[in-house]
């Protein structure tokens, strides 16, 4: 009988890149910047790796399909290296993969890495998706933008809870704020400056109601994990380690394009991963057990309807939550404590990763001046697609 991946699998090192216009590195050099941090913090010596992982997704414009750049930039010792995608969930993928190794009972020690070279392609945005999506990306795609579909998530969700535009437009807008404020205080974040409210809300309009500030750019960087099984970490001498407690995944089956029973206020896997995640973990109240989030925040109205799939918010009081503070840096689930996508930066294949490792960091009690008292678990969700169709990926970590 499956009794999940709880407690099974300790975090024992991470790294990670500054975020951002990194033009004098490849994703070779991004890396080794990771791996570095990585090696250092865990104490191992690389040798000692038996498997790894590499999530990346924009293969044609970055590192390619196979998974040898990873294992030759490192020069790992012909090891089991393999190669990931899943869209935005590439990094968590990864980590999947590495976490699943060790409690499977196949290796004592695994690495994840997750990197994305996205500034130096040719796109002021992310590439043309092209092989990703399939026979979609030419029959939907060139009807179809990110600011678009996820602006039409906007307007569904005030037209079915009734939110006056200008209230929502307030509340996607103290998203940002909050962000940009969290970013600030972050070294490695891409973006580092603070943001007023007039500046949000008088920002220019991308896909009504989303303006400048509520949309995420595309960064260069880096993240990576070592995990190993409780038992290895104890007998290694780690005594305060970072554990697994719950790792899911859940996919579109197509029902939210073919049906009418998706109404485009909410992301349908979210709801149902976030339920798995919980049981996994053995939390049954979110709202006072979770200590701090980093999610998937594309669009600061993506964030805002998280709040809700996550059970967390009540349905239509995400708005109200966020304008009260409770997802601030001193609220009661402090969210984006990093900067989030929108300040820290979306690398695709690293951000899983890069949230795991804020996570690692507060509970360490390493992260500086954004550190919050006293986490006990940390979640990260990653959302890869469209509202219509995505990729939905969420992992608690906690103490042991």
């Amino acid at each position: 009988m499956a009794v999940g991946i709880k407690d099974k699998v300790a975090i024992i090192g991470m790294g990670c890149t500054r975020f951002g216009e990194r033009w004098d590195v490849g994703a070779e050099e991004l890396m080794v910047e990771a791996f570095e941090e990585c090696l250092a913090d865990s104490g191992i010596e690389k040798n000692e790796i038996e498997a790894a992982w590499l999530g990346t997704c924009m293969d044609e414009v970055n590192v390619g399909k196979s998974a040898l750049p990873l294992s030759m930039t490192l020069r790992l010792p012909k090891i089991p290296v393999t190669r990931v995608e899943n869209f935005c969930a590439s990094g968590t993928e990864s980590f999947r993969g590495a976490v699943y190794a060790v409690a499977s009972g196949a290796y004592d020690l695994c690495l994840a890495m997750g990197v994305e070279k996205l500034k130096d392609t040719g796109y002021g945005g992310l590439p043309n998706p092209g092989s990703n999506w399939g026979s979609l990306s030419w029959l939907w795609w060139p009807n179809v933008t990110a600011p678009g579909a996820f602006a039409q998530l906007a307007t569904a969700y005030a037209a079915k809870y009734r939110i006056p535009d200008d209230e929502l437009k307030r509340a996607i807008g103290h998203v940002s704020v909050k962000s940009h404020a969290n970013g600030a205080l972050n070294p490695k974040a891409h973006l580092r400056k603070q943001v007023t409210i007039d500046q949000v809300l008088a920002a220019p309009i991308i896909a009504h109601p989303l303006g400048l500030f509520d949309c995420c750019g595309v960064s260069d960087g880096a993240a990576c994990a070592v995990v190993t099984t409780v038992e290895k970490a104890r007998d290694m001498g780690f005594k305060d380690f970072v554990t697994v407690k719950s790792l899911q995944l859940a996919l579109s089956s197509g029902e939210e394009m073919g049906y009418n029973s998706w109404d485009g206020d909410h992301f349908v896997t979210t709801a149902k991963c976030s339920s798995k995640a919980y049981e996994e973990a053995g939390i049954t109240d979110p709202r006072k057990e979770i200590s701090m989030m980093e999610v998937h925040d594309c669009f600061s109205i993506t964030e805002l309807v998280t709040y809700e799939d996550l059970h967390i918010s009540e349905r239509g009081r995400a708005v109200y939550d966020a304008l009260d503070g409770f997802y601030d840096r001193d609220g009661q689930v402090p969210c984006q404590v990093d900067g989030g996508l929108k300040c820290f930066g979306h690398p695709i294949g690293a951000s899983g990763l890069r949230m795991l490792y804020e996570m690692y960091l507060q509970l360490h009690g390493r992260a500086g001046e954004r550190q919050i008292e006293n986490p006990r678990y940390g979640l990260t969700h990653n959302l890869g697609g469209v509202p219509f169709m995505n990729v939905c990926s969420i992992a608690i970590i906690g103490k042991s």
